[in-house]
């Protein structure tokens, strides 16, 4: 109970951390819940997450059997044992293995994931930046993702979340890359899934300006000459006007 009491109050605490704080703002309802929690016979693999508002606070890995927080400093408000997130998935399981047995052993329909590769910030060359692959429509949750480098295999760098429920019940997955993109470099999300016949590659390149061709340059230079050339003859004229009116009798 004192657990349970510590886990609504930090909870509590997260909730007026992220409500409206201004005079005046729009008072709405808010919603915590627990999901997506699943557990999967492929691999003994199962998740556990808690919800605010849509947003993921933390998730239980059944394999690493922690709670990992969304963002780290959602750690400092809230406490929660990982423990009973492992217990709900065992739960889980228990009610899966009861289902198999009721459907002969049915599998579960593989659906064709989609991806998506964008840069966090604009792209400068030379200046550090993330990337982000963006991987939706998952269903069942069993997906790897590899990042490359000119076609080369990257481990240092990467991060990756843990499955976001959907309301169609599939699942996305976001998985990022550090870099410091350069001109000659290019990448690829790869994505491996049961709904892929072969793995699917999605390319991203920074897209720097191409240099102007030697005839545009030298059409600006001799526009910029005709035009400077041009006030300068528009100058002298209005010299001479000038001193020739002032030079004249009254």
């Amino acid at each position: 109970m004192a657990l349970r009491g510590r886990l609504v109050l930090g909870l509590h605490t997260l909730m007026t951390l992220l409500s409206p704080q201004e005079v005046g703002a729009i008072q709405a309802d808010h919603m915590g819940s627990y999901g997506p929690a699943f557990y999967q016979s492929y691999d003994g693999a199962g998740q556990f997450t808690y919800d605010f508002d849509g947003e993921q606070l933390f998730s239980v890995d059944l394999k690493k059997r922690e709670a990992v927080w969304r963002l780290p400093e959602f750690g400092n408000f809230a406490y929660f044992d990982p423990q009973n997130g492992l217990i709900s998935i065992a739960m889980i399981k228990a009610h899966l293995e009861v289902l198999v047995e009721r459907s002969n052993g049915t599998r579960a329909p593989n659906v064709l994931p989609r991806v998506a590769v964008l840069p966090k910030s604009r792209v400068q060359l030379g200046q550090p930046n993330v990337l982000i692959c963006i991987v939706d429509n998952i269903f069942p949750p069993v997906i790897n993702v590899t990042w490359l480098r000119n076609g080369q295999p990257v481990t240092q760098g990467v991060a990756q979340t843990s499955f976001y429920a959907q309301p169609d019940h599939s699942f996305r997955k976001f998985h990022y890359l550090t870099f410091v993109p350069l001109a000659d470099d290019f990448y690829d999300c790869k994505v491996e899934h049961w709904g892929l016949d072969q793995p699917l590659f999605q390319h991203w390149e920074p897209q720097v300006p191409a240099p102007l061709p030697d005839t545009t340059g030298t059409l600006v230079c001799a526009l910029g000459l005709v035009l400077g050339l041009g006030g300068f003859l528009v100058g002298i004229t209005l010299i001479i006007t000038g001193t020739c009116l002032s030079s004249a009798p009254r």
